[in-house]
């Protein structure tokens, strides 16, 4: 007989999966069967402090506390008992960026998110010194960038790592990073699952004049896999958590992750061969390799699984921010006729629209550009609709230009995996605010990746459930299995989603109306000039 979710918890048998994203930090408590049964949530907001996005420690800490208690008050008011132990936890946040730290465990430079771009030189030479695309937001670029400026702080630089890696260490005392985390600090080899040699062996000596006293080995953290012993939670950590006092030590901690690996996690795209696609305000794809590519691209940003296979992320900073505001004006317009209004309505009612619209949506455009886009080349952005007088300008195709372009730039990245390095995947997930609406954005991405989309409902859960699900790996693998094959078996059951195919038509409609947008790019170049 399967126990219920209180006697689960009371017995100490439940999991936490903690995830601090970039504008929610969310907590979830699963069973032995990796199912949710309890949950908390905190929401935050980063900061701009001297020209840089950053969260204070203080924010970090109270964020994190807040959400356990919310995840507390969930459990009393469910169940009516305090959580006082628990099978196992895992600490996953947003990937990348730059926390360092002196030998008094004090942080020298506010923390400075993914979402800084200021690293532009060093990412370059770097890119060019490892013959390996060096994104700017990865942990390596923030640390040269800082060499490069002559920041005083450097030479006392004791250790370098990420939110989940500090998070973790504040924990458990151990310096360790989950592997698909880490690639987002200097890249890892997949043949060693470490950080490779030669790279850390040209940082040093591209460095060695300036006689730190740290070479980068002696900073960075000791690289796990999924399902390695990562520590266990300290009667500190405990109580930095839990400041209600409930919470015992001794519970064993996963690897920290990073939030794309999670998201791979949550979608069950760990296996070679399998991606998935997150698409809400920003889009991002996964794809998990065979073997590594040709050669680096620019718009390719080589990551890792939790278990260390390779993983071909295509990043873009733009997805439904823009479709989002125009379907607002559809609400304001509503609104003054009279008319009740219900969101979820209008996007269905829009988004089902399109669908009837022409394949190639008229001849209309749109450009999302909230923000720039390194993909197609735009270091600040301007969002745009495009037609000409001879386009077919009605709502249907209105409504398709802008879906289409909410992952337009995401086509432009993939084709290079597709097109030149010949990838070849059997399932890609997708998981957002995109897919909300059934079946729209599924064929909308199906069409553009010219690829089967799935989409499952579990992958609702989000990266506090996919870290839940390591954690549970690493003390539930009672069979040995592959990452893979554990949640095919455990988590998943074998449930691949509801998968829709692209039609030939929709595939070729997509493909000249994206032919069309990349004609059309000086376009948006003249509006990002264009000052007011």
């Amino acid at each position: 007989m399967k126990p219920d979710a209180k006697s689960t918890i009371e017995t100490g048998k439940a999991i936490l999966g903690i995830e601090l994203g970039s504008t929610r930090i969310k907590a979830v408590l699963i069973d032995q069967e990796n199912k949710p049964i309890a949950q908390g949530s905190h929401t935050w907001e980063n900061q701009l402090v001297d020209g840089l996005w950053t969260y204070s420690m203080d924010a970090i800490w109270h964020g994190l506390q807040d959400c356990y208690a919310d995840l507390r008050s969930n459990v009393k008011d469910a169940y009516g008992i305090e959580i006082e132990t628990l099978a196992a936890i895992g600490v996953s946040a947003m990937m990348h960026g730059y926390m360092a730290f002196n030998e008094k465990e004090e942080i020298l430079v506010p923390f400075r998110t993914w979402r800084n771009t200021n690293t532009g030189q060093a990412a370059a030479e770097l890119s060019e010194l490892f013959v390996y695309n060096i994104p700017l937001r990865w942990s390596i670029s923030h640390v040269y960038q800082a060499i490069l400026n002559n920041e005083a702080h450097v030479p006392e630089i004791n250790y370098l790592t990420t939110l989940a890696g500090y998070i973790h260490w504040q924990m458990t005392g151990k310096k360790v990073l989950g592997i698909g985390d880490a690639s987002g600090m200097l890249p890892i080899d997949p043949a060693t699952k470490n950080y490779y040699t030669a790279m850390v062996d040209k940082f040093d000596n591209l460095i060695a004049d300036k006689k730190f006293g740290w070479k980068l080995l002696d900073i960075l953290p000791e690289v796990l896999s999924a399902g390695e012993n990562a520590g266990f939670l300290t009667a500190g950590g405990a109580s930095r958590l839990d400041v209600s006092g409930h919470l015992k030590a001794g519970i064993p901690v996963c690897p920290p992750e990073g939030d794309a690996g999670t998201g791979m996690v949550a979608t069950n795209a760990v296996k070679q061969r399998t991606g998935n696609v997150s698409a809400g305000t920003s889009s991002f794809s996964m794809i998990v390799l065979e073997k590594d590519l040709s050669k680096p691209y620019e718009v390719i940003d080589m990551v890792t699984t939790p278990d260390g296979s390779p993983v071909a992320m295509v990043h873009c900073n733009n997805c439904t921010s823009d479709l989002n505001e125009w379907v607002s004006l559809f609400k304001e317009y509503q609104e003054l006729l009279g008319i009740p209004v219900d969101m979820n309505e209008i996007y269905e009612k829009l988004y089902n629209h399109a669908l009837t619209a022409d394949k190639d949506c008229g001849g209309l455009l749109s450009f999302n550009y909230v923000s720039g886009e390194p993909i197609t080349g735009f270091a600040d952005g301007r969002p745009l609709f495009v037609r000409s007088a001879s386009d077919k300008f009605n709502l249907a195709n209105f409504m398709r230009a802008h879906l289409h372009a909410s992952v337009g730039v995401l086509k432009i990245g993939n084709d290079v995996l597709f097109n030149e390095e010949k990838i070849k995947v059997d399932r890609i997930t997708g998981h957002g605010g995109l897919f909300k609406t059934k079946n729209v954005g599924q064929r909308i991405l199906a069409a553009a990746l010219n690829s089967p989309i799935s989409v499952m409902e579990t992958a609702g859960e989000g990266g506090a459930w996919g870290i839940g699900l390591l954690a549970s790996y690493l003390v539930n693998n009672e069979k040995n299995q592959s990452l893979a094959d554990f949640l095919d078996e455990h988590a998943f059951g074998g449930d691949a989603g509801i998968e829709i195919s692209p039609s030939v038509e929709d595939v070729e409609g997509f493909s000249t109306y994206i032919e069309n947008y990349k004609a059309a790019l000086p376009i948006e170049e003249a509006a990002v000039k264009f000052k007011k």
